[in-house]
């Protein structure tokens, strides 16, 4: 059976917009610009990014994130099944392998405390699986 190749990059595309989305909003609305301005002050941050247009970028990451749970998904469909289960055991493994170990180990060691690495987790795990979701729906043969 061949897969769909223009419904994978369709649910990446729309899963990235997802992510992207999600991450704006948990950063901008749960931890908040407050707290990276309080590390910034403390010199924890650097006040201005080293990369050029980091918010940009980010975007790119979590597209180029989400293209490939898209891609996944339409491969594992096969052997686990299609339907929202697949997507959120792909959704799950990819947000726990991209979020939870360099946030663990932030959390650990960096002096800007907990809360900052435990939401950039759960930016990373639930945006994966909001990803999968998204790209799981809009995918057909």
């Amino acid at each position: 059976m061949s897969l769909n190749k223009g419904r994978m990059w369709l649910g990446g595309l729309a899963g990235g917009v997802v992510w992207a989305l999600w991450s704006f909003l948990l950063n901008y609305f749960v931890i908040g610009n407050a707290r990276y301005v309080t590390v910034q002050n403390s010199g924890i941050f650097l006040k201005t990014p080293r990369y050029p247009f980091f918010a940009a970028q980010w975007v790119v990451i979590l597209f180029i994130l989400a293209i490939i749970v898209s891609h996944l998904y339409a491969w594992t469909r096969q052997t686990l099944g299609a339907g929202p289960k697949t997507a959120l055991r792909i959704g799950f493994w990819v947000g726990l392998i991209a979020g939870f170990p360099e946030n663990f180990a932030q959390a650990t060691w960096s002096a800007a405390g907990r809360e900052l690495p435990l939401g950039w987790m759960i930016e990373m795990w639930l945006g994966a699986i909001l990803a999968s979701l998204v790209a799981g729906f809009l995918y057909k043969d």
